[in-house]
């Protein structure tokens, strides 16, 4: 029998990946699979096999520990935006996108985002993956996907999104990787573009869960989610309605953010409490779940409204107050208003707000990764010590996400440490 252990700060002893989802799978149709179907994986020639002596992880050994957001980084993934496509204008969609652009999801929903937009957001992302590795840090890509394949489950039809924003679907805690279960249709089966990075790492001893895959049925969703106006979205977001329902756990893992043995959530229109709760017990006892609450009209991700960068140190958006502030002031944290973002009017932002100007990657405590249209912003961090790594990824925010998003850190080096309460 192989028993694979690894000895890092935090580790809370060996565990069994939860490998969930085989019943879905075998009512997926077969054709998904082939079409699906990785088209390179160098973790494919790495066998496992009952062979193989049983091997004790030292701490350097381990492939995969991060503990917060701000230790050293030394490795991350890195989205694609290759193939990257539109979803179709769903319920859990509508709720999720500004009305603006539903005009834009009616049109092209299943089809390829603007060739020349995608074009130029693949040539932002090379480049910032060139300054990440000229920065020192391990850059890892997840695998290229046809998105355009319609797939069939036996609750839904949809075609897929992208890999784009591995923040969302990945969340490093210790030494282990866990698998986010989605919330839209759309993103069912982005999880198989990081199979063969994940496989790597459990194969050199890191763990590997994976949460409750939901089968995202109507049930999921509030099929006559009311949503007509800005004010609407505020009431329904206040009074803690959302398109999701409780029926079945899930969650997106962008709306965690870590802070050693404390965990950030907020309850959003892809995260569900059902899901939260998965979380707290999976962690449990070793790392608290903290939910956190926001004025936001639409929440979606936690890291364009609050982003820790430090210890005792977070950006707090300003037109998305935090409902508990006070509790992260009482516990000495400072909290920083980063400035209005400079992005134009006119610039489509299909996913996202402009705030993504404050959903930036920390390479350590004094180097940071900002847009370099961004001048405001930039500022504001040099008032801290903190230096800009400056890059251009316009293009690539408008498929919905800043650095935080395009990335999950993989490694960082530090220890598990309390700094909250």
């Amino acid at each position: 029998m192989l028993r694979v252990r690894c000895l890092r700060g935090g580790s809370r002893g060996a565990e069994a990946a939860h490998l969930i989802g085989a019943v879905v799978g075998r009512a997926v149709s077969g054709w998904v699979s082939r079409t699906f179907r990785s088209t390179s994986s160098s973790a494919a020639a790495l066998p496992l096999t009952a062979d193989e002596p049983v091997t004790e992880h030292t701490p350097e050994d381990c492939p995969v520990c991060a503990h917060n957001e701000w230790d050293p980084l030394e490795e991350v993934i890195v989205g694609r935006a290759e193939n990257a496509c539109v979803p179709p204008f769903t319920v859990e969609v509508k709720a999720n996108t500004y009305e603006k652009y539903w005009p834009f999801y009616q049109q092209y929903g299943g089809q390829t985002f603007p060739k020349d937009h995608v074009k130029k957001a693949v040539t932002e992302i090379e480049e910032m993956c060139n300054i990440l590795q000229h920065e020192g840090v391990t850059v890892r890509r997840p695998e290229p996907i046809d998105w355009s394949v319609e797939y069939k489950t036996p609750d839904f039809t949809s075609t897929g999104m992208y890999a784009a924003m591995p923040r969302d679907i990945l969340i490093v805690v210790g030494n282990e990787i866990i698998e986010a279960p989605m919330a839209w249709r759309a993103r069912f089966f982005e999880y198989r573009a990081y199979r063969p990075l994940i496989k790597e790492y459990f194969r050199r001893g890191a763990k590997w869960t994976t949460a409750p895959k939901p089968t995202m049925s109507d049930e999921l969703y509030d099929q006559d989610y009311p949503i007509r106006t800005v004010e609407d979205r505020h009431k329904l977001a206040a009074q803690g309605k959302f398109v999701t329902t409780e029926f079945e756990p899930c969650f997106d893992a962008a709306d965690f953010i870590r802070a050693g043995t404390d965990i950030f959530v907020q309850r959003s229109q892809v995260t569900n409490f059902m899901g939260i709760e998965w979380m707290r017990r999976h962690l449990a006892p070793t790392y608290k779940i903290h939910i956190i609450s926001f004025k936001d009209p639409n929440p979606m991700h936690i890291d364009a409204t609050f982003n820790i960068i430090g210890p005792g140190l977070v950006l707090s958006n300003p037109d998305r107050p935090c409902r508990q502030i006070e509790m992260f002031k009482k516990a000495g944290w400072t909290v920083v208003t980063p400035p209005t973002p400079l992005i134009p009017d006119n610039h489509p932002l299909w996913m996202s707000s402009k705030w993504l100007s404050m959903n930036v990657l920390m390479l350590d405590e004094k180097r940071v990764l900002v847009d370099a249209n961004e001048t405001s912003i930039q500022k504001m961090f040099e008032s801290l010590g903190i230096k800009s790594i400056k890059v251009s990824i316009r293009h690539a925010n408008s498929l919905g996400g800043g650095f935080h998003c395009w990335t999950t850190d993989v490694r960082r080096r530090g220890t598990l440490q309390s700094y909250f309460l």
